[in-house]
């Protein structure tokens, strides 16, 4: 089973169809203890930073433990900067399992923020959630906050200053965009991450 972690900020709806296109099933685990079989666990997530306080303590230690049990995690847009350190929207920490902090977008005009369009990733290294995807290939992003680009950074991209696209470490992993929203690629990088699940 895979989980999908509801806590009141995620497009779940979407990211469900976009698994189930892919002939994988996600389930919503409705305490931290169902997430105990589980062989992999989705955060997804939209809007604000300090949204991530609904997913409580008791859960934020079940996730933990998994991931130190070797079960991979994926976070979508606002759930891929709840794996860094944190961010300047908010105070609530993030889970730090990548390090870094998240910070607004600055675009000069006549660029906007929230950056809200497609853009072409920028390969940095090889990593297994971006198996099959080329630099240059366009997803779709919605967001005002980035993350930095680091040694974890899989991909980068540019609106009006560079940030993480993508990030992996180990089989921790994440991306700025909307998967479920990005066509074939994104799709792509959801099989890769079902992929990672059963290796």
């Amino acid at each position: 089973m895979i989980a999908l972690v509801d806590y009141g900020a995620g497009n779940l709806t979407s990211v469900r169809k976009a698994f189930a296109a892919i002939g994988a099933e996600v389930q919503t685990p409705p305490t931290p203890a169902e997430l105990a079989n589980c062989s992999g666990i989705v955060v997804p997530g939209v809007g604000h930073f300090a949204a991530t306080a609904g997913i409580g303590s008791e859960m934020r230690q079940a996730i933990l433990r998994r991931v130190e049990a070797g079960v991979p995690l994926f976070g979508i847009c606002l759930g891929m900067q709840w794996l860094f350190e944190g961010s300047d929207e908010a105070s609530e920490p993030g889970l730090g399992l990548i390090g870094g902090r998240c910070s607004r977008i600055v675009a000069p005009a006549p660029l906007k923020v929230p950056h809200v369009g497609w853009n072409a990733l920028s390969l940095t290294r090889p990593s297994s959630i971006l198996e099959g995807i080329e630099t240059g290939t366009h997803v779709y992003f919605t967001h005002c906050f980035a993350a930095p680009v680091t040694p974890d950074c899989a991909a980068s991209t540019e609106h009006g200053c560079s940030f993480a696209a993508v990030v992996q470490r180990g089989h921790v992993a994440g991306v700025q965009f909307h998967p479920e929203k990005s066509g074939e690629a994104g799709l792509r990088i959801l099989a890769n991450f079902v992929r990672m699940t059963s290796a």
